[in-house]
């Protein structure tokens, strides 16, 4: 029966509803193009599925027209008849929709709800960039009319009889004025590739107002007269651009992906010259459908500043960068793809909500990315090893963030010892615990604290380096949280002297009061406290220890912009065992002498373990002038 001319209302809701479609997809207006190219692949895949054996050629052609101020989206999909086009497109809103619609009348807060993904409305985002929407449409059913639907404000329609030859369907975008950015060619490449790089059947662009452009072509098999082929120039119009690669990566089996093919994709689409360290193919059909790749970057130590980039697709669409309901939020340094397509998406598919489902799937996720690092550890470990400084920033935020990644890779982490070998703490411990008080000792300045790490390991004791700007939070989570069994002191080489007391008969008789005194007259320090004890090296006059917590509570203050720093709490700890010590505790505490040889030792001390003041290094540089001057004069 030939289609008779109609018109009539969108639906008893639609005007309800078109409000509220343009106000929750303003900030994200531009999927428009996404709906419509997912809606033409969607028809071609169930053209695909009645008609298996088709040799036809499947594609989405996206032609804009900016001297018409027109987008035409054409597929050659399942196409729609007059009563198809009644039922999908113009009952919009039924029985449910008004509910969701109750909930949006008094939502101040910018909160989001599924509407789309279950309500067909999908098209209707058009009406967010188009002053009128037409569409050309026939189905593949044999005898089929064309179809032609007209609407100006997705509210009322007009429909009649169409144009098309062939099974499919074209959307002509009228474009506004408002929106006009959408009739330049690179705005619309640029949305394409960004949402539809990736569908599953070719996407093409072309510019309707293309010029011819000259082409040299060879004129048969004739020859110059310095014997290069001849040429004629003729005019050719361009050829229509394919935006999408229709075979993801992610989408193949591991086995059948090279080195080369997943370093390829990670410069192509995260435009990134460098290549990753490693990846993981996520390739899981149950419980659920989840595919996607990870790759892991070089992360820098000021890693709070390295910005990662998951993308996440539904079914090979893009959906939006760094969900954090389906990514783990430690994970989004890294850089990938998830293509998860059962996810439950909300009315602008950007957002998802956070039930059950979307938990286990970044549990699992959790899970993978944890067995990759245990699979490297245990069977590749110098591999490992060499990685560990670009990811460990990350493997600790990790921790820190979620307990469950922890309790996974706990027997993977590695601490880098200050002669460039890698240690597990269950080796430290194994290794240096019956030659110390039980703690781990570390250095976050290899160079500047060189004396107090020499302390230790030239007694055999083992001292591992600590100087990402995560590692201050790091120890702390590994003495407080977690199991009990698994809890571990960190001490500075410079807070404490505990692993270095030594037993000796050199300088027992000195005057610990008298040589506390001494100091703190010659410093103008009443409040110093000076420990008097024998150390490994006799050579060492001096160390300069401040508690491990305050000094990790003040540099925290730093970093955060603590309006009121704490003061410095030194403890001064000299060695008996020292020649300058033991002369010191018999030298006249008036002496002038006295006091530049206590403020010199003092300061040498400091130095050790961090730079003098301005105003201290230019007092310490007279003073050894002056020192160096008696020296010479005998």
């Amino acid at each position: 029966m030939a289609i008779q001319k109609e018109n009539g209302s969108v639906s008893i809701d639609a005007q309800n509803m078109m409000p509220v479609i343009k106000r929750w997809l303003y900030s994200d207006k531009d999927i428009f193009l996404r709906e419509v190219v997912s809606n033409a692949c969607d028809a071609i895949t169930k053209y695909r599925m009645l008609h298996p054996d088709t040799e036809e050629e499947m594609r989405v052609t996206v032609t804009v027209d900016k001297e018409q101020k027109l987008i035409r989206i054409s597929d050659t999909g399942i196409g729609m008849t007059g009563d198809e086009v009644r039922k999908y497109i113009n009952q919009v809103a039924f029985s449910g929709a008004s509910e969701f619609l109750k909930q949006f009348e008094d939502d101040k807060t910018g909160g989001k709800a599924d509407i789309i993904g279950h309500f067909g409305l999908g098209f209707y985002s058009v009406f967010m960039a188009s002053e009128k929407v037409e569409i050309e449409t026939r189905s593949c059913q044999e005898g089929a009319e064309p179809v032609h639907w007209v609407s100006e404000d997705g509210m009322g329609y007009e429909l009649d009889a169409g144009k098309r030859e062939d099974h499919g369907t074209d959307i002509l975008l009228h474009i506004s004025e408002e929106e006009k950015e959408f009739l330049d060619l690179y705005r619309v490449r640029e949305v394409l590739k960004r949402y539809c790089g990736f569908m599953a059947y070719p996407i093409f662009l072309e510019d309707a107002n293309a010029k011819p452009v000259e082409k040299d072509v060879p004129v048969g098999d004739e020859k110059n007269e310095d014997g290069t082929p001849k040429t004629e120039k003729i005019l050719e119009m361009p050829k229509p651009e394919q935006i999408n690669d229709t075979d993801p990566l992610w989408l193949r089996k591991p086995a059948d992906c090279k080195d080369e093919d997943y370093k390829d994709f990670y410069h192509r689409v995260f435009m990134d010259f460098e290549d990753p360290l490693f990846w993981i193919h996520l390739n899981v059909d149950y419980p659920f459908n989840l595919k996607g790749i990870l790759f892991f970057p070089k992360l820098k130590n000021d890693f709070g500043t390295h910005e990662g980039e998951i993308k996440l697709f539904a079914g090979q669409v893009f959906v939006a960068d760094n969900i954090r309901e389906v990514i783990p939020e430690f994970l989004m340094l890294l850089k990938g793809v998830i293509d998860c397509p059962d996810l439950p998406l909300n009315v602008s598919r950007s957002f998802l909500q956070n039930d059950g489902y979307v938990k286990k799937i970044s549990s699992h996720i959790t899970k993978k990315v944890a067995d990759k690092l245990n699979a490297l550890m245990n069977t590749e470990r110098e591999t490992y090893e060499g990685y560990w400084d670009d990811i460990a920033p990350f493997v600790k935020y990790g921790c820190i963030k979620d307990s469950k990644f922890y309790d996974q890779v706990k027997g993977s982490l590695l601490m880098r010892k200050t002669d460039g070998k890698y240690v597990t703490i269950a080796e430290y411990k194994a290794a240096n615990f019956d030659k110390t008080e039980k703690k781990i000792y570390y250095t976050n300045d290899e160079k500047r604290q060189a004396a107090s790490v020499n302390l230790y390991t030239s007694r055999g004791i083992d001292v591992v380096v600590m100087n990402t700007l995560i590692d201050g939070n790091f120890m702390s989570f590994l003495e407080y949280e977690g199991k009990e069994e698994d809890r571990v002191t960190f001490a500075r080489v410079d807070a404490d002297i505990d692993g270095l007391k030594e037993e000796s008969e050199e300088g027992k008789e000195l005057d610990a009061e008298k040589l506390q005194s001494l100091f703190r007259g010659a410093l103008g320090k009443e409040d110093l406290e000076v420990k008097l004890e024998s150390l490994g090296d006799a050579e060492l006059i001096a160390m300069v220890t401040e508690d491990e917590q305050m000094r990790r509570y003040k540099e925290m203050s730093r970093i955060y912009g603590e309006r009121f720093p704490l003061p410095d709490r030194f403890t001064l700890v000299l060695n008996r065992r020292n020649e300058t010590v033991q002369a010191l505790a018999e030298k006249d505490p008036e002496a002038e002498n006295t006091k530049m040889l206590c403020q010199q030792v003092y300061d040498l001390a400091r130095m050790a373990a961090q730079p003098l003041e301005a105003e201290e290094i230019t007092a310490f540089l007279s003073r050894s002038g002056r020192l160096l001057n008696q020296l010479v004069k005998g």
